[in-house]
């Protein structure tokens, strides 16, 4: 297994997820619940339990990167996120499949997800940096050449959020997931491919700088045990 990797900005400190943060996360999860909506947020001790249990599996099968998010200016966790759904392009099956490892350790594309903030964190400019500094580790450390998002169709809040990162709309996958609330749920798809990344990049920005926020390079930068530089050969057809 990679070894973890922390990412830290100017507001925020996305740190790998930890069994000490079970306290914290729950602190999170139940100072407000009324903002979380169409969110899956574990509402008690247990569901935080399962939380961090599920995410510990996703990192040892090399599937999913979990962090807690950490507000620098106070030093509380208020929320999480995570690099999941990592795709293996050359990991020796054609075509490549879920939890397949490319033997350099490095995925080709990923999505970024299971995203929440407690309340008072919120338009704070925390998501923001947040997404900058994974984009910036994906696009520019493991070089993958796609970045996924989705959304519950109904939670027009986090649609309007993905597309002002620079996301490109690709449609709506039908009965695609369960819905936090319960029943099934249509998902609204979208992305940011390797291309289109610098443009994005300068948007985010731009938008840190409105938060009063100056997010230079060095602000961007894994500060321990990032992943290694990949090795990569092209991809067999």
């Amino acid at each position: 297994m990679p070894a973890p990797f922390t990412l830290t900005g100017r507001l925020v400190r996305l740190e790998p997820m930890r069994e000490d943060h079970l306290e914290p996360l729950l602190a999170a999860a139940t100072e407000d619940r009324a903002s979380f909506g169409y969110t899956y947020v574990p509402k008690d001790r247990a569901a935080v339990r399962r939380y961090l249990d599920v995410a510990g599996d996703d990192l040892r099968a090399h599937v999913a990167v979990p962090f807690a998010t950490v507000e620098l200016r106070t030093g509380r966790v208020v929320g999480t996120t995570r690099f999941r759904e990592l795709e293996y392009w050359n990991a020796g099956v054609w075509p490549p499949r879920h939890g397949h490892v490319d033997p350099c350790g490095v995925p080709d594309a990923a999505e970024i997800g299971s995203t929440w903030l407690t309340p008072s964190a919120q338009r704070t400019g925390i998501n923001v940096e947040a997404k900058l500094l994974m984009l910036t580790h994906a696009f520019e450390h493991w070089r993958v050449q796609r970045v996924s998002f989705k959304a519950d169709t109904r939670n027009e809040r986090s649609r309007a959020a993905i597309l002002a990162l620079g996301a490109t709309f690709e449609g709506v996958r039908r009965a695609h997931f369960p819905a936090a609330e319960g029943g099934v749920r249509d998902s609204a798809l979208f992305s940011i491919l390797s291309e289109e990344w610098q443009g994005a990049k300068t948007r985010l920005i731009a938008r840190l700088e409105r938060h009063g926020v100056a997010a230079g390079r060095d602000a961007l930068a894994p500060q321990s045990g990032a992943w290694p530089e990949p090795d990569r050969e092209p991809v067999a057809a």
